[in-house]
């Protein structure tokens, strides 16, 4: 069993290597040049879509911009936003940050192609519910559908994996650590809960997270900015540090810029998922009269998670200086939060690490649904949701390192053949994009004659 983890950490360790984050980053940069840098100049218009009350409720669709945003977020705010941030500075040094700052920036770009081509090439079940993705733009639009089972195949083995049973032993793991509960009961209540909103496919699933992550998201946020504004002095120098180090490399091991960029890349991308394929899916499901609308309402995702949920956990774990000690993943998050709040700070961080881990379970479990419907059909979903549902139960009680290993493998595997569709169909990225800007500046036209008028 070790020979064949440590054979899978090696496939995982060369899929997410250089080429592959290479490949993300690169295809973020020429589709933010092939767009206009459309990511900064439409970002108020985005946040101001994504959380306005007069959300679009007659255009088809299953549930609201704002519903699909947060089914979305609640799959990336996730144990990335804690361990993969601590791994990044541990390995990285505090120019791993910085460097997160630019995949964000760049993936923003992406996030919003993955989703104006997935509700330009969305179609409708026999359940009268939308079905969107990489998968369906890929063989809709690329005309590859080969492209596309496997982009299903390896979502579908990840859903259960990362999205599912590692997230789901994570909660159990710092349930039994922080307040010593048993991982039983813990699989019990996790289970039930999951149940309970899961079985009630994406509506309920959209219901539920529009009012669970933004009470998540803030719960984190405020923590970590009491910290921040408890320790205001010494944050201009762990900005200093995060942005001399990003082209130094001098805290990295070896003192290499190239350490410092890869794990800065590498964990960016594992927490707001630009380029993987993912969100896209929960994108496709959303009410939206024009592709354009909801890829910028998308595209706030990235913002959110990486540029400030990962900010706060970096610029903490950067101003406490512990992570030359040796502390790992979580734990560094935990003793730095605990160095600046006392015992409660450690108790923030497992929280925020089950609540992190929760959404992610309730995210994964629309993407996973749709990935099986499409290799399959809608006949499916019934079953699938019940072996979902027993997945998370197991994960909580079992030692699963194998599981993440395969799992962190068909993550990585996913953005290929979503890459190779954002390329080639970029061309329809920048039409529909011309398209929705004309709408935009038609109605905004509208709304001034009407206020002069």
């Amino acid at each position: 069993m070790e020979q064949l983890e440590a054979i899978i950490g090696n496939v995982s360790n060369f899929i997410w290597g250089p080429p592959l984050l290479i490949l993300v980053v690169g295809t973020g940069l020429f589709l933010t040049f092939r767009l206009g840098f459309l990511q900064f100049r439409m970002l108020p218009y985005s946040l101001k879509l994504a959380f306005s009350k007069n959300q679009d409720k007659k255009s088809d669709g299953d549930i609201s911009h704002f519903q699909a945003l947060m089914t979305a977020l609640a799959a990336t705010v996730g144990t990335g936003n804690i361990v993969g941030v601590a791994t990044a500075v541990l390995l990285g040094g505090p120019g791993a940050v910085f460097w997160m700052w630019i995949t964000a920036l760049v993936g923003m770009a992406t996030k919003y192609a993955e989703a104006i081509l997935a509700v330009k090439y969305r179609v409708k079940d026999k359940n009268g519910e939308m079905s969107g993705g990489p998968m369906y733009y890929l063989e809709r639009g690329l005309k590859q559908k080969w492209l596309g089972v496997l982009f299903a195949i390896f979502g579908a083995i990840a859903a259960f994996g990362i999205g599912n049973m590692v997230q789901s032993n994570s909660v159990s793991g710092v349930m039994q650590s922080t307040f010593s509960v048993p991982p039983v009961v813990t699989g019990i209540i996790i289970t039930i809960f999951t149940a309970l909103v899961i079985l009630g496919g994406i509506k309920s699933i959209g219901r539920v997270t529009a009012y669970f992550v933004p009470i998540m998201a803030l719960f984190y946020l405020i923590a970590g900015l009491i910290v921040l504004i408890m320790n205001a002095s010494i944050v201009p120098d762990a900005l200093a540090l995060i942005f001399s180090d990003a082209f130094t490399g001098e805290a990295a091991a070896g003192g290499a810029i190239g350490t410092v960029i890869r794990w800065g890349v590498a964990r960016g991308v594992f927490s707001n998922e630009a380029g993987l394929g993912s969100a896209p899916i929960a994108a496709a499901a959303a009410k939206t009269d024009y592709p354009g609308r909801q890829a910028l309402v998308s595209m706030t995702q990235v913002f959110i998670d990486t540029i400030i949920i990962c900010s706060i956990t970096g610029i903490t774990i950067v101003m406490g200086g512990l992570y030359t000690e040796g502390a790992e993943g979580n734990a560094l998050t935990s003793i730095t939060f605990e160095h600046f709040l006392g015992p409660i700070g450690s108790i923030i961080v497992a929280i925020g690490l089950l609540l992190f881990a929760y959404s992610t379970i309730l995210g994964w479990s629309y993407y996973g649904e749709k990935c099986f419907t499409y290799l399959f059909s809608e006949s499916i979903v019934k079953y699938y949701r019940y072996a979902f549902v027993v997945a998370v139960f197991i994960g909580s009680v079992t030692t699963i390192d194998i599981v993440w290993g395969i799992a962190d493998v068909m993550n990585g595997l996913m953005a290929l053949p979503n890459l190779i569709g954002l390329l080639g169909l970029s061309g329809v990225v920048v039409a529909e994009t011309k398209k929705f800007l004309d709408v935009v500046k038609e109605e905004k036209k509208q709304k001034r004659e009407g206020s002069t008028s």
